[in-house]
C-alpha cells in the first residue's frame, strides 16, 4: 500500500486576480523522486512555497505525512527539509560554521549532523574556505547540506541544477539519487527541463499556468515518449504471428483490433510491410511515432493553449 508524504487537494494562490497556483491536486508517495516540470512562472516555486510555509493558500488543503491541522503541518515540517529560495548563507563563514550556526538555531541536538550532512555532499574537504570563494555547484551542494542537517524523511529542491554546469549537474543528479536509495528519502524536485529531470524521477507531475495538467510515472512516461512503428493491418492476430514467426520479434504491442505498435525495426519498414503482404496480412498504414521527452513536454503544453 502507497504511503502518501504530501497531498494537495485544490490548493490555490493567488496574488490580486491572478491565480499563480490554480486548484492543484497532488500526491507525492513515500520513496519518490517526484519531478515538478514546467515552464519559468509556471507556480512550481509558489507551490513549493505554500508547502513549507513560506506562503499561505487562498484555498484548498495541505496534508503532511497525514496531518492537515494548522499545528500537525507545523510538526510534520520538522521532517522535511527544502532549498526553495537561495539559502541565507553567510559569505565570510566556512561550510562547517554555516551549518552549525543553523544546527544551533534550529535546535538540532546531534553535533554530529553537520559533519553528516558535509560529507553526504562531498564538502568535507572544504576546510577554512569561506562560502563567498565557493563554486556554485559548491554553494548548490551546501544548500542541500542544509537540508540535511534535520534528518529529513522528505526533502523539497527547486531547480538544484539551476546555472550548474554539466559536471555540476551529474554530481547533484547523483547525490539525490544516492539520498532516495540509502536513506530512504522522498525527494520533490522541480525544473523547467524534462530531459534532466528523467534521469533521476520516478514520479512526475506538469503544470502550466498555475494548474496541473498532468501526473504520470517513470514507466508512463517512457512509453508516451518511446518511439515505433504504428502499423495499421487488417487482421492483427494474424499480423502479430507474422511479427513472431517470420521477422522474430515479439517487441510489440496490440492496441486495437486495426493498430500494432512495433519497437523493432526501424531501418527496415519495408521489409515489414513486404512479410506481412506476403503472409497474407493487409498493410494500409505504417510508420514511426513517438515524441522524445522535450516534444512530448511541448506537445502538452500546446495542447492545453489550444483547449484554453
Amino acid at each position: 500500500m502507497n504511503q502518501n508524504v504530501l497531498q494537495t487537494r485544490n490548493i490555490t494562490k493567488r496574488y490580486g486576480k491572478i491565480a499563480a497556483v490554480d486548484n492543484v491536486s497532488m500526491a507525492i508517495q513515500k520513496g519518490d523522486i517526484y519531478g515538478l516540470i514546467g515552464r519559468n512562472g509556471a507556480g512550481k516555486t509558489t507551490l513549493m512555497r505554500m508547502i513549507t510555509a513560506l506562503t499561505f493558500p487562498n484555498d484548498g488543503e495541505l496534508e503532511l505525512f497525514g496531518q492537515t491541522s494548522e499545528k500537525g503541518l507545523n510538526q510534520s515540517r520538522r521532517r522535511m527539509g527544502s532549498v526553495v529560495e537561495t539559502p541565507a548563507l553567510y559569505p565570510n563563514l566556512t561550510a562547517k560554521q554555516n551549518l552549525e550556526y543553523y544546527r544551533i538555531l534550529r535546535g538540532i541536538p546531534n553535533k554530529k549532523a553537520v559533519y553528516d550532512a558535509l560529507e553526504a555532499v562531498n564538502l568535507t574537504d572544504t576546510s577554512n574556505k569561506k562560502f563567498k570563494h565557493f563554486s556554485l555547484g559548491m554553494k548548490q551542494r551546501l544548500g542541500l547540506a542544509l537540508a540535511l542537517i534535520s534528518n529529513p524523511d522528505f526533502i523539497i529542491l527547486d531547480e538544484p541544477t539551476n546555472g550548474l554546469d554539466p559536471m555540476g549537474i551529474v554530481e547533484m543528479r547523483e547525490m539525490i539519487k544516492t539520498l532516495k536509495n540509502e536513506r530512504g528519502i522522498t525527494f520533490m524536485v522541480s525544473s523547467h527541463i524534462l530531459s534532466e529531470l528523467s534521469l533521476i524521477a520516478t514520479r512526475y507531475g506538469i503544470i502550466h499556468d498555475g494548474k496541473l495538467i498532468k501526473e504520470l510515472t517513470e514507466a508512463e512516461l517512457y512509453e508516451q515518449c518511446q518511439r515505433c512503428l504504428s502499423i495499421t493491418v487488417d487482421d492483427t492476430t494474424k499480423a502479430t504471428t507474422v511479427l513472431e514467426t517470420v521477422l522474430n520479434t515479439k517487441k510489440y504491442k496490440v492496441i486495437n483490433n486495426n493498430e500494432i505498435r512495433l519497437y523493432d525495426y526501424f531501418d527496415n519498414t519495408s521489409e515489414v510491410t513486404f512479410q506481412l503482404n506476403a503472409n497474407g496480412v493487409r498493410v494500409s498504414a505504417i510508420g514511426e511515432i513517438g515524441d522524445n521527452l522535450e516534444d512530448y513536454f511541448v506537445s502538452l503544453i500546446e495542447e492545453v493553449n489550444l483547449s484554453a
